[in-house]
Formats: C-alpha cells, structure tokens, sequence
C-alpha cells in the first residue's frame, strides 16, 4: 500500500495506513523526494518503530498514551478501529489529512485532523466524542510526532517576571522530559518551543525538530524515549481531575499543536511558525508606539500627558497609549480594577479631551485594560462578590491585591462585553493593552477546575470585541511575557515581550521569543536611560538599537528628556520607519557568532537586509570574530552600509565609513571585518542587493 505524504518546503510526513487502526507516523523531517511509494513503506518500518496517530498501549507502546480517562462503573482500554480517512495533498504544496476512529465498545468516537501548509509547518489537533450513556472523564488527550534517535540534545526555556525565555538545554536519554504548567496562563516559565535536536544545533546548523502547543491556559510540552527504541514530541492541554466530563454525544477538542522541522538548524524551524502566522493573520503597518506607563504610572494629570504627547508627536511616534489609572478609584493597583467606567474625578470631561489632542497632533489612541481580573476593593466585586473564580466558601489566595472574574459566568462575561464594547465605541480606540497580571490559583467554575472554561471564554470574549470592532488592534500582555502562545496570537496583534526595558536584558529575551514570534508582533519599547526594574543606565543608542527589532515604541517620560535626546529618539524612529519594511516582513536569521559576549542577527529579504552587531560585554579575545552574515544569497551582490549613527568603538574597520560590495556568498563564508565595540553598544547597518 502506499503511504500518505504531505509535503512542502522541504518537509515530509509520511503517513502509514495499513492495517485498520489509526494511521502510523513513518517519517516526519525532511522531503524524502520522488521516491517509489509502494517501496518506501518496507524500507522505513525496518528502520524504527512507529507510533499511530494516537498512542496507546494496544498499539504496543507502553510509553505515556496519547488518551486518558475513565469511566464510572468501570475502565476499557481504547483501541481504534479506523471508521474513514480524508486526505486531499499534492507534492510540495502540504495538504490536509483527517481521520475518523472509533471504539464501540469504549464508546468513544476520534477525529484527527493533520495539515502542512505551504512553509512546511504541521498543525495537529483531535477532538473525542463520548457516543456512550454514561460520562467520560478526560484527563489528557495530547498531540506527538516522533522525532529520530539522531535527535540527541532537547533545548526548551525558563524564566520569571522581567527575565523570560531563558534557554537551558540537555541530554534526550531514555524517558520522559516533561514541562508542566499549572499558572492558568501561559507563564514567565514556560517552554513556548521545545526543540529536539542534533547533538550541538545551532541557529544555523544541525537538525531539530520542535513543538508547540497553542493554548494560554494550563499546559505540557514533552519529549520522550522508549527503551524499544522509539522518541517523539509531544504536546496539549493539561487538564485537572473532572475539568473536562463528557455527557452522551458531547466532544472535547484539543487545542492546536506545531510542529515543525528544520535541517538548518532553529532558524529553519523559527521560519516556519513566522510563515504560518504571517499567512493566517496579515498586519497593517505597525505604529510605533508611546506607552506612559513607566512615563507617568498612576499620575494622570491631563496638562502633564498632552506634554508627553507633543513631545512624542516631535519624535514621530505615531500611536499613544494610556496605560493603567484612568478607572474609577484607580489611583494605585490595589482597587478599582473591574469598574471599567472613566474616573469622573480625575477625568471630569472623559478621556475626550487627551484623545482628540493625541488625534490632532496625527497619532491613534489607545488604551489599557484588564478585564479578566478584580480588585477586592471595587464597586464590582462589593456588588458580585460571586462572580470570583473559585469556591463562594473560600476566596483564592490573592495576588497582587487581586482576584480572578469567572468569564465563563455569563453574567461576568455580558458586563465585561458591554463594558469594553462601550468604551471602544467611545473613543473610537484605535488600540487596547489587555494586560492579565497574575497567575490563577484554586481556579472553581461550577464546582470543576475551572481555566479550561476561563481560557476558552477568553478567547470568545477577544474574538467578539474584534468582531464588534474589526479595525481594532489588541496587545497580549501578562505582566510582560506571561501569555506568548499562538493561541492568543490567533487572536492580538502583538504581545508584550516582557516588562523589563533593560535593553541588555531585552536582547536575550528577543532573541529566544522570537524564535515563536516575528519581529513585528513583539512588542519592544525604548526605556527610560536609568531602568525602572533593574537600575542599569543604558546609552539611548543602545536602547534604540534594541527596540529597533520588533514592533518598535517608547516607554519614557519624554518630558523628562533633553533636546539633544529627543532628537537622537527622533532619529531612531525615523530609522525604524525606513526600515520596518525589511524588519516587520523578512527572514529572521541569527548568526552561531563565536565571541560569547556578542550577538549578531538580522532581518532579510531577496533585495534587503537589515543587521546588528550587540556587544554586550567585554570582549575577551584582543581580535575580534569577522561578522559572518547569514540568510543572504550566496549568487548575489550586496551594498553595505551602515544604518544609523555609528556606536562609540576602540575600532571602527573602513567599512563602516562607507559603502562596500560583496557577494553574498563572501558576506556568508568570510564575513566582514567587526569592530572593537565597547560593551552595550551595537552597530546596526543594512545591505541592498545592486
């Protein structure tokens, strides 16, 4: 029989559908070519065993089952017995494949629905039906693909609040490497994409494969080996005990999982997860953006923020956001969140007034929000005390001086509605920040765990507004980079990258974030020069060149700055608008640069490319590493040239004073001369192919 084969971009998943249960997984990394079909099958079963679509233990794999769950009054082991398989490919274009399995005698129903899309991204998800009287208790239904047992080395990611995506990698040995969330959100710690590699992967070299699970409530990432010689990755929803009970004929679905595979090391596999967001949700151009957080926190004076917007129009910002304290008793973070109405105290004309100044002066008008949390102290929660997510008997433990609101309660999900649909209507907002600051703890919905429901009414609530308001942009921000998932990137423009604008810390948690997230759906904002949550002072120029990389704005009290300061920011945001059509649409690359205390990476396309040199710290070695640029044309001719002003440097090499030529081919093997930096400084220069 021959196999079923998506392909595209160079990827391949080869689909066994012999025998009647659930289709194997033979193969999935690189495009095998136009092989003989009816041969390839033999040749690849000798090689490794294969799990089905859906482990389990009837398939011989006694590793951890793709299902679990049970039933009152007693338990049956799943086998599936394949009912129908719909597959609609063609060679390097990806495809599609679902597939239908049953168990009568479980009384459960499957359907597995793959998909390549063009880049060579696989999308993967299930959705279980109880077809029997009594409920089934889900308690994981997960998605893997298997990875081979040259993938030797897993790489995932760490963090806390202010220092996300902390890379921390080991040994694939035998067993089960699992990362667990329990947060409700996504979490400063969490994985985003565990990678499975190619002993020693880099950026650009080694083979790797990586997961994904696209949800922003609880959930694993994980990588196993069995002693039989099979390995894969895995991914879904964690769900707790009785979270998910299935009624005769009601069906739970996974959330997506991506996977994705590269023989080009993590910027191959990077490339394809930008691809695939690109392609479901095209971007406007990306305003740069003025958030008065850090500028003016909870001191909302008008006469102070027309200042600070005039002085952002004059560097050429073109958005302003107001971020917390315009609320009704908000005059700190321990009340008022809930009682989404503008403070008539601080506000007496409304939010009129600083909105149709921010218009005149050419910028969009944005605003901060909150909805799925609640202050003790609040008009709201004195009038619903009920509407908390958790036990009426027992509040949660709090944090930060607030509560979670249950959104799956209807009630609490019409009053935010009605409440965020107003205030956009109001003020025709351009923009809103939903930030959501805590993790959700002893989490109750109608007496089962409750962030299954809440993430899900979530996503309804988000997808509502839009449809209510389809010009409207959402930023996903959870104290910082809490909820960076593409589940909610379905669904928000950008996500905020984290809350430290420490430029020198920024550059780690860029690099890592984006091997999920393109540049321009990152949010990456200039910092006041002396930074708020670290203390480290920082040259402008090192900020700009930093936030230049993503979807560039500003959090300082421009109000606060120097002439010669706002100059130099109007300078860099002229640069950002030059080149934000190579930053927000080109190839992310990133140089395997050997000096530790640098970072080299760019941004290309077949015409253009936009570089940057970071150095960090002290360089150890008195010679420096040439600067060998990746991503670029090997055929091709570049000028290059530098962009912006030229950082302050022991050594400046002569190309840096003016255009030079080269081929792609000696930009990417011999590099160019670097320069002798000294340390949080960075040279940013671009190349156009003549």
């Amino acid at each position: 029989m021959s196999p079923l084969i998506l392909s595209a971009a160079g990827t391949a998943l080869v689909l066994d559908t012999s025998g009647s249960g659930l289709p194997r997984v033979r193969h999935f990394g690189a495009d095998l070519g136009a092989a003989d079909r009816a041969g390839l099958l033999p040749a690849l079963a000798s090689l490794t065993p294969a799990p089905p679509l859906l482990p389990a233990q009837g398939d011989s794999w006694y590793g951890r089952p793709g299902l679990s769950g049970n039933r009152e009054g007693g338990h049956w082991p799943v086998r599936w017995a394949r009912d129908r398989v719909d597959a609609q490919a063609a060679p390097g274009e990806g495809g599609t494949v679902t597939v239908a399995a049953s168990d009568a005698r479980a009384g459960l129903e499957l359907v597995c629905e793959l998909a390549m899309d063009a880049g060579g991204l696989v999308t993967m998800r299930h959705t279980l039906t109880n077809v029997a009287a009594s409920p089934y208790r889900v308690e994981g239904l997960v998605c893997a693909l298997p990875v081979p047992a040259r993938a030797g080395e897993l790489l995932d990611f760490t963090g806390r609040w202010a220092l996300e995506k902390v890379p921390q990698r080991r040994a694939f040995g035998q067993g089960v490497w699992s990362r667990e969330n329990r947060r409700g959100r996504t979490g400063h710690d969490a994985t985003g994409l565990l990678v499975a590699g190619t002993p020693g992967f880099g950026f650009r070299g080694g083979e790797v494969w990586a997961v994904h699970a696209g949800w922003s409530g609880d959930h694993l990432h994980y990588a196993e080996r069995l002693a039989e010689g099979s390995a894969l990755l895995g991914a879904g929803e964690l769900l707790e005990p009785g979270e998910v009970v299935l009624a005769h004929g009601e069906s739970y679905r996974t959330p997506w999982a991506y996977f994705t595979w590269s023989g080009g090391g993590l910027d191959g596999a990077s490339a394809r997860l930008h691809d695939h967001l690109r392609a479901a949700r095209p971007l406007p151009v990306r305003p740069v953006t003025l958030n008065n957080w850090e500028a003016t926190y909870f001191d909302h004076g008008l006469d102070r923020l027309l200042e600070l917007a005039d002085r952002a129009a004059a560097a050429g910002i073109e958005r302003f956001v107001l971020d917390d304290g315009w609320f009704r008793h908000r005059r700190h973070d321990r009340a008022g969140l809930g009682d989404w109405y503008v403070d008539e105290g601080v506000w007496p004309d409304g939010l009129h007034p600083l909105a149709e100044h921010v218009r005149k002066l050419g910028m969009q008008f944005g605003l901060w929000f909150e909805p799925e949390m609640v202050n003790p102290d609040s008009d709201l929660l004195r009038a619903h005390p009920d509407w908390i997510l958790g036990r009426a008997e027992r509040m949660p433990p709090p944090q930060r001086t607030q509560q979670v609101l249950d959104l799956a309660r209807p009630e609490a999900y019409a009053y935010l509605l009605e409440r965020l649909d107003s205030l956009v209507g109001e003020y025709a907002l351009d923009y809103i920040k939903w930030d959501h600051n805590r993790d959700i703890a002893e989490p109750v919905h109608d007496g089962v765990p409750g962030v299954h429901a809440q993430t899900l009414a979530t996503y309804r609530l988000l997808d509502e507004l839009r449809a209510r308001h389809p010009r409207l942009e959402i930023e996903s921000c959870s104290s910082g980079g809490a909820r960076v998932d593409h589940g909610i990137l379905a669904r928000t423009d950008r996500v905020w990258t984290s809350d430290s604008n420490d430029a020198l810390d920024r550059q780690a948690i860029q690099r890592w974030t984006g091997l999920l997230v393109p540049p321009e759906r990152m949010g990456s904002h200039v910092g006041a020069p002396h930074d708020h949550v670290t203390g480290r002072s920082l040259p402008l120029a090192f900020r700009a060149a930093t936030a230049l990389f993503g979807h560039m704005g500003v959090e300082w009290d421009l109000t606060s700055a120097s002439e010669e300061e706002l100059a130099e920011l109007a300078e860099w945001v002229a640069l950002h608008k030059r080149l934000r059509p190579v930053l927000h649409a080109g190839r992310v690359v990133r140089a395997d640069h050997p000096d530790p205390s640098a970072l080299l990476h760019g941004v290309v396309l077949p015409e253009r490319a936009v570089f940057a040199l970071a150095q960090l710290t002290s360089r150890v070695a008195i010679g420096a590493a040439p600067l060998r640029l990746p991503g670029l044309d090997p055929a091709g001719v570049y000028e290059v040239r530098v962009a912006g002003p030229l950082p302050r440097a022991a050594h400046l090499p002569e190309w840096t004073g003016g255009p030079v030529r080269l081929s792609g081919a000696v930009l990417g093997e011999l590099g160019l001369p670097s320069p002798a930096l000294r340390p949080e400084t960075a040279l940013v220069f671009e190349l156009e192919r003549v």
